[in-house]
């Protein structure tokens, strides 16, 4: 009885009787907001906290552990510094079996059940409901969900519900089923929607998103339409940050010259920050053995230190050597739960 006869997924329906199977992928690209509203990329929204564990096959090979649940989702809660109340949907793993539902509907009543009234409910759906279990991609699929649900203040309606689960105490704490398109919750605080995604071999994710703040929301910060520098933009170079620019060549000679050729550059485009050079240096070049670093904070310090690199002199910002054959280390680290981070 783990799939679904009619290839539904029931979500924490009382008629539940099966997962059905789909598939997908997703990708999801990162950046700190300080450094997305500089590059002026839309964020859609922060991850405001996140959590991971794992209870084994602690029931059988499938079943879920409800205390762990519950467990990831206080500890995702409080990475992100927030209380139950301070979020107001959970987007749920919700595979629609007759085992996991009310295992998984328990755990969210028994933490953010508490926090919230009946007069304003945490709100309960499941995207696999609409497009069946994606696997690999299911919790993706909810995040995509959830984005979107934040963006445009409706909590889209789980389908397939008949009536909420019988074997579910729906009335330890206030927790509703979304059977319906529903307007978010009016509240004076930016949206929050928490995302669950389990593992069939025992390890539980919890992800908190928030709305995204209101000067992204059309991928141009407030401060730069106004012509002003973002509130993290840097304001010019701050002479006391040196950075180390790298050079690497395939001889001792070659090297020298590499040494001549940035020195060069960096005399006839005094305006470009030396940071951005150091990065490209870095990120932008082949790693060869001679290698060259001359560490500096202002383009002045930086001439000094290449004009030393190229004639082979010693000099306190300046370093040679040759690069050595790497290492090689084997981990076996088993689920993963033992190196969190």
């Amino acid at each position: 009885r783990g799939l679904a006869k009619d290839g539904r997924c029931k979500s924490f329906s009382d008629d539940a009787d099966g997962t059905g199977w789909s598939e997908g992928a997703g990708l999801f690209l990162l950046e700190r907001l300080s450094d997305a509203r500089r590059n002026g990329h839309q964020v859609l929204a922060v991850v405001r906290g996140s959590a991971v564990n794992s209870d084994g096959a602690s029931n059988g090979m499938t079943a879920p552990n409800g205390p762990s649940q519950q467990r990831v989702i206080r500890a995702a809660l409080a990475d992100a510094g927030l209380s139950t109340a301070d979020v107001d949907v959970v987007e749920a793993h919700g595979t629609g079996t007759a085992l996991g539902d009310p295992i998984e509907a328990q755990a969210v009543i028994a933490t953010y059940g508490q926090g919230h009234t009946w007069e304003r409910p945490l709100l309960l759906g499941s995207v696999k409901s609409n497009i069946g279990h994606a696997q690999g991609a299911a919790g993706g699929a909810s995040v995509i969900k959830a984005i979107m649900a934040l963006k445009h203040a409706v909590v889209p309606a789980s389908l397939n519900i008949t009536e909420p689960s019988s074997h579910v105490d729906w009335d330890a704490g206030a927790v509703e089923l979304v059977t319906e398109s529903t307007p978010w919750p009016q509240v004076p605080r930016p949206r929050r929607i928490g995302v669950s995604s389990f593992g069939i071999s025992g390890t539980n994710v919890h992800m908190i998103l928030e709305q995204a703040p209101a000067d992204d929301s059309d991928g141009v910060n407030a401060a730069d339409d106004a012509g002003a520098p973002a509130e993290d933009a840097p304001a010019g170079e701050a002479p006391a940050a040196a950075v180390p620019l790298v050079v690497s060549a395939k001889s001792e000679a070659a090297l020298r010259a590499g040494a001549a050729s940035l020195r060069d550059h960096l005399a006839t485009h005094p305006d470009v920050p030396l940071r951005d050079t150091a990065f490209s240096l870095l990120s932008t070049r082949a790693q060869l053995d001679f290698r060259g670093v001359v560490v500096a904070g202002d383009h002045a310090a930086a001439l000094q230190g290449l004009d030393a690199l190229e004639s082979a002199t010693p000099h306190p910002a300046a370093v040679t050597g040759t690069a050595g054959p790497a290492r090689l280390a084997v981990m076996f680290g088993g689920q993963g739960s033992q190196r969190v981070g």
